[in-house]
């Protein structure tokens, strides 16, 4: 069985949780399983319920994630305008 070291394992539920990569393409790119990818993903959420500071962290990095898809929807649209 492969060890990982823990900010390994952080680097790849932070690719996951705020630059929305999907656990298959994490896999892939990285050889890992995809259950261990999801299995770490599932331990950050349960630390997140009773550490502060990871709660804070995890919701820094949904928002980050959110504004991304907003920003990148707002190029879109200006592009389109460009066009028109």
């Amino acid at each position: 069985m492969q060890h990982y070291e823990k900010e390994f394992k952080q680097r790849i539920v932070r690719l996951h949780l705020e630059e929305g990569r999907t656990i298959r393409s994490l896999a892939d790119e990285y050889e890992i399983s995809h259950g261990s990818i999801s299995n770490w993903i599932k331990l950050y959420r349960e630390e997140c319920q009773i550490n502060p500071q990871t709660k804070e962290d995890y919701n820094l990095m949904t928002e980050n994630r959110k504004l991304r898809k907003q920003l990148q929807e707002a190029h879109k649209e200006n592009e389109f305008l460009k066009k028109a």
